[in-house]
């Protein structure tokens, strides 16, 4: 399963803290049991939430677990986060996220059906699931930054800002 957290910060003049708090919190979401790995991007596409950080779980029983509970949330950073930004989704379609090295991007498009390829792209569709459920589906596919084709005005591109991040526990 691919769990998707979306935000964004309010007081942009914070940011350089913000991603350091997020590369400490991507290290403690991975040793959560059932949290294999996560990764961070930010938005190269204006309109959409800035942050985007994808993490590879076992089931949604993550989502219950006491320690799960007690590292999970934007903590000190709540109040700062701009609500229009703020979605969770869980997703079923994929076992594990996938890799997004530093010449990549990751782009999304959201959509109430799966699409056949959109722009040359072959999107992996994945089946909301659980939590925010704000989007029907939702297509992922990773490319190459240097070929990027054209995207429809729906959808985003992510550039990663953190290495595939990965824990011992499963």
């Amino acid at each position: 399963m691919i769990f998707i957290s979306q935000s964004g910060i309010a007081d942009h003049t914070r940011e350089a803290q913000w991603d350091q708090w997020y590369i400490e919190h991507l290290c403690i979401m991975v040793t959560v049991p059932g949290i294999s790995s996560a990764q961070r991007f930010k938005a190269d596409t204006p309109g959409f939430p800035p942050s985007l950080a994808i993490y590879s779980v076992a089931s949604p029983a993550v989502f219950t677990d006491p320690y799960y509970l007690s590292v999970r949330g934007m903590g000190e950073w709540l109040p700062l986060i701009d609500r229009r930004h703020y979605r969770r989704n869980l997703f079923e379609g994929l076992e594990h996220a996938p890799l997004a090295a530093d010449d990549a991007r990751l782009l999304v498009a959201d959509r109430p059906q799966p699409q056949d390829a959109i722009g040359g792209i072959e999107w992996i569709w994945l089946k909301s699931v659980g939590l925010d459920c704000s989007t029907p589906y939702r297509g992922i596919a990773v490319v190459a930054a240097a070929k990027l084709p054209v995207l429809a005005e729906t959808d985003a591109e992510y550039r990663p800002v953190t290495p595939r991040m990965t824990g011992t526990a499963r």
